[in-house]
């Protein structure tokens, strides 16, 4: 069990991580999102012994790291995955694996695994983007980390091959039965293949917990509005029932939200459909495929997000009607001065 306690990062006198507590299961799989400069990358660095912590302290399987008694990288037994593979180019793609590895029958079942018993022979030149990280995955776990550092691992692949890869990285960690602490800046990746999302912000973690529940009770608005399509829509909060221009909505009070608050509202909590008596004039559209996105203004000037089917058709300008449509509670934040 990977144990983080009041870890601090910084470079010169400038902070970038603070305070960082988090807990990482023997199977676990956390996903670390934030914006760019947020320290994401920093975190991995100091969990790997990259650079040095100014406090607090990392502890796993016997040793412990602290600012006075550090534990070098080649003792710390952690696997990192980088998003740019890492790969020997003059080896091939068992040397890649095998490489200071004793027990190869380890490198055949990852291999095997993962798919690239075809490519064995193969030098990474050959290989496309997919099955260079897949390479990098089975030599990682060929050498049974106690857990696995991956950096955005698959940013530099094409989206259908993300959505298709994230599930075989997922699916060989817990194979592996290995911990893992995932970086990324793609928000459907880090709710789809997480067990856990962490939201950084400003090298402070604002959120830690299951994916639905960073989603649906988000602990800020910047959390809200990281992790998706966020719209606020001013209400009364009332016994946990929120009493808005587009109806009443079941809804869970944030940080202590009570009367005047602002409802937060997905493009799928919402229906929308053009009516010349409507209470709200689109501003803009935008066609996804089998959905369009949806932006229009109510009456009282906020401005909502709704995704409908690609049949329902409105333009800029056009009179629709809106209204609150999920049966689940909805997070109510207290209301913004201004």
């Amino acid at each position: 069990m990977l144990k983080v306690s009041n870890l601090s990062v910084g470079y010169g006198a400038a902070p970038v991580v603070e305070n960082l507590d988090l807990v990482l299961t023997e199977d676990e799989i956390l996903m670390l999102v934030g914006p760019t400069g947020c320290g994401k990358t920093t975190i991995l660095q100091a969990l790997a012994g990259l650079i040095p912590i100014s406090q607090g302290e990392i502890e796993l399987d016997g040793w412990r790291s602290t600012p006075g008694c550090v534990v070098p990288p080649e003792k710390r037994n952690v696997g990192m995955v980088f998003q740019d593979f890492a790969l020997f180019p003059h080896l091939t793609v068992e040397q890649n694996v095998c490489f200071r590895l004793s027990n190869t029958g380890l490198a055949d079942y990852w291999l095997a695994l993962l798919g690239l018993d075809d490519f064995r022979h193969a030098k990474p030149g050959r290989l496309s983007g997919g099955q260079k990280q897949r390479v990098a995955l089975a030599r990682t776990l060929a050498h049974e980390p106690s857990f696995v550092l991956l950096d955005e691992p698959l940013s530099n692949l094409d989206a259908a091959l993300k959505d298709k890869l994230r599930w075989e990285i997922r699916g060989a960690l817990k194979a592996a039965g290995t911990a893992a602490i995932w970086v990324t800046h793609d928000q459907d990746e880090a709710l789809s293949a997480g067990d856990r999302v962490g939201i950084l912000n400003g090298g402070v973690l604002e959120q830690l917990d299951t994916p639905e529940a960073c989603f649906s009770e988000p602990a800020s608005r910047f959390v809200a509005r990281f992790l998706g399509e966020a719209s606020f829509l001013p209400g009364e909060l009332r016994q946990n029932q929120v009493t808005t221009a587009l109806g009443p909505a079941p809804a869970i009070p944030i940080d202590g939200a009570a009367g005047q608050v602002d409802l937060l509202l997905r493009p799928d909590d919402l229906s929308l459909i053009p009516s010349a008596m409507g209470n709200g004039v689109i501003d803009w559209v935008r066609y996804e495929g089998c959905s369009r996105l949806y932006a229009a203004r109510t009456e009282g000037g906020a401005q909502l997000r709704v995704r409908t089917s690609h049949e329902v058709r409105a333009q800029p300008g056009d009179r629709v009607h809106m209204a609150i449509t999920t049966t689940h509670p909805l997070a109510a934040f207290p209301r913004e001065a201004g």
